[in-house]
């Protein structure tokens, strides 16, 4: 007895878990990005549009910031800082 009692205990601080429908109507996943009713569907120009104009665009160094960095360093200076990286 004592032992089904104790299973019945943990059965009930065990957290329970429950499955939530995905919102997809079809297994199309192009139907996720079409518009809903009454919504007019973009064109594909206007989509390039709106993702070519959202980003910040190309970052120029000024004169000041690409003296500051200094120059690259070559092959061999590189290779050599890497082994003293990974001893």
């Amino acid at each position: 007895m004592s032992d089904s009692k104790n299973q019945k205990e943990t059965k009930q601080n065990e957290p329970t878990f429950g499955i939530l429908p995905h919102p997809a109507k079809t297994n199309n996943p192009a139907d996720l990005n079409r518009p809903r009713a009454g919504e007019e569907m973009p064109s594909v120009g206007d989509r390039m549009s709106q993702l070519a104009s959202s980003g910040p665009g190309p970052h120029i160094m000024s004169d000041k910031q690409k003296t500051s960095i200094g120059e690259p360093l070559t092959r061999e200076e590189l290779r050599k800082r890497a082994a003293e990286l990974n001893q």
